[in-house]
């Protein structure tokens, strides 16, 4: 595992599965409420921001386009399994470059899902082809279908820091189109600009306002504050005392609700890994089927500290 981890975290962490660097047994999550099976479309995008945790860019085709064909074989294993999910994710990468994007969409709606798409709302999104497409969706699946426009923060100066000059206006355009469309929207920022949650929420509803937007600024599912995952800062390993210590509970971390399906370049067949965050990591890799991965999760990483045990966070809806 730990190439991504860096000289900031002390070299004994996350090293032993069951147990932690001072020998006390490591928390583990099981797969207790399946609620979102995510797919990544590929890690190929049309741009590179500053800190994507999973590198995505023009370039970067480590995990490669996954077909509708591939998605619905899962589909089908999630009726087998009887799972319970309720919604099917999509994410990247940029999605909607991902030539069957719209299809891939299309067969998880017709099975009645919830259908999540994470998106920059940029040129891929707008061609010609992915507009109709999503029209066509909206048409026949109401209020079934969300787009999570990624806006890292609410001023532009903020945003193109991270994504490039220009970026901000080119995803306002694309969020425009989906508001004069009717598509619904929810948005996904990042706490790493010194600003307390409240003055994020703020400057994100003045926006909303600004631009007509109905996304709400104070419903976190709606707009989704990531904390920053940054694999040179120390942090806890987690404990199976942690949990009372914290008064959180293992059923409340994104690996008991969820898994990803991820398809690597060059590789036979497809793999579900745990977790949406960690998709280069061997050890987070679970089989090549649900069955298989329907085992506990160890959390030996930094981000299952700091992003979803400490931090809260979740990447579903």
């Amino acid at each position: 595992m730990k190439d991504q981890i860096t000289s900031g975290l002390a070299p004994e962490k996350f090293r032993d599965p069951l147990t932690t660097a001072k020998g006390q047994p490591r928390a583990q999550v099981a797969l207790r409420n399946p609620e979102t099976l995510w797919f990544n479309t590929g890690t190929l995008c049309n741009i590179e921001c500053v800190n994507c945790y999973i590198e995505s860019s023009p370039t970067n085709d480590r995990l490669v386009y996954i077909t509708a064909d591939e998605v619905t074989g899962y589909l089908d294993q999630l009726e087998d399994r009887a799972w319970g999910v309720r919604e099917i994710a999509f994410t990247g990468g940029e999605p909607f470059m991902n030539p069957e994007m719209i299809e891939i969409a299309r067969r998880s709606l017709a099975r009645g899902y919830n259908v999540l798409i994470l998106t920059n709302a940029m040129r891929p999104m707008m061609r010609k082809a992915m507009q109709t497409g999503l029209l066509a969706l909206h048409a026949m699946y109401p209020n079934k279908l969300t787009l999570r426009i990624s806006v890292d923060h609410w001023s532009e100066a903020l945003h193109d820091v991270e994504r490039g000059s220009g970026a901000f206006g080119k995803t306002l355009a694309g969020m425009r189109w989906l508001r004069d469309s009717g598509l619904r929207m929810a948005v996904a920022g990042r706490t790493v600009w010194g600003e307390t949650d409240a003055q994020s929420r703020t400057g994100y509803d003045e926006l909303y306002t600004r631009e007509g937007f109905e996304i709400d600024a104070h419903d976190p599912s709606m707009t989704v504050l990531f904390p920053e995952m940054d694999d040179s800062i120390d942090v806890p390993e987690i404990t199976t005392a942690c949990w009372g210590i914290l008064d959180k509970s293992p059923t409340d971390v994104m690996c008991a609700s969820s898994r990803m399906v991820v398809k690597r370049r060059g590789a036979d067949k497809l793999a579900v890994l745990a977790c949406t965050l960690l998709p280069y990591e061997p050890e987070f890799e679970m089989g090549q089927t649900l069955e298989e991965a329907e085992r506990p999760v160890r959390l030996n990483h930094p981000h299952c500290s700091k992003f979803c045990v400490l931090g809260g966070a979740s990447c579903s809806a």
